[in-house]
């Protein structure tokens, strides 16, 4: 403890400020999902990426890669998913202990109700605070701290 290096005022205010950012940020979203789509924050994580999937369709271990959620978190929040007929499990064909998600009808249908009212919040809640510049500097150095931290798999 005697060899800490304390974060000095300036570390402290932006730590806090990402902090702070990301959760009410992120309640405000997931907020705005539920009032507007009916969807949870983490139903909108899953099916952005199996909509953008070729064929809606992607393996279980990359959709959980994609998002940076743990392999318990992702089977948990499809079954929730199956259950309200947004995805469908199938056998993966490759390897027959993987599974594949598919995003069905009505998971398409829900993802392209709901991302025009989101991509209009997220505009209102972060982008639009922020100057083309500052967009550049904060993408720069966001790509820079993600490059830096592990991956789901350590």
């Amino acid at each position: 403890m005697g060899d800490t290096r304390w974060l000095d005022e300036r570390e402290a205010r932006a730590w806090r400020g990402m902090i702070g950012l990301q959760q009410r940020l992120t309640a405000v979203l997931e907020r705005q999902l539920m009032q507007e789509a009916g969807l949870s924050g983490a139903e909108y994580t899953l099916l952005v990426p199996l909509s953008e999937a070729p064929g809606g369709v992607l393996r279980a271990r990359d959709l959980g890669r994609v998002v940076g959620w743990e392999r318990s978190r992702v089977s948990h929040q499809v079954t929730r998913m199956e259950k309200r007929g947004m995805v469908a499990r199938e056998e993966c064909g490759e390897d027959a202990r993987g599974s594949m998600v598919r995003l069905t009808d009505a998971g398409r249908m829900a993802i392209a109700a709901a991302a025009p009212a989101h991509v209009v919040a997220v505009r209102r809640h972060f982008l639009g605070a922020l100057t083309g510049t500052e967009l550049d500097v904060i993408g720069a150095a966001l790509d820079r701290v993600l490059e830096r931290l592990p991956d789901n798999d350590g």
